[in-house]
């Protein structure tokens, strides 16, 4: 995918001499910091479920069985509505 950036001049030219430098072009340097931005992402995303869960599973408690249903909450006299 070809995709146009504004970078000032001096620094793109010192990026290409880094890219040279290191066998390869300014335009793998800017995929490969692309793709080190996304993968970081998906590892923080998973490392927030896993907190989540690990919550979840530390703070639940065992409730029983449930003995209302849906109908039995919305069974109140009428007062509390008045």
């Amino acid at each position: 995918m070809d995709i146009t950036l504004d970078i000032d001049d001096e620094v793109v030219r010192k990026v290409c001499r880094i890219a040279n430098d290191r066998g390869t072009t300014l335009s793998a340097m800017v995929g490969d910091y692309l793709n080190s931005v996304v993968e970081r992402d998906a590892a923080a995303r998973q490392e927030l479920v896993a907190k989540f869960k690990e919550s979840v599973e530390r703070y639940s408690r065992d409730m029983g069985p449930r003995t209302w249903t849906r109908d039995d909450l919305y069974d109140r006299p009428k007062r509390f509505f008045q």
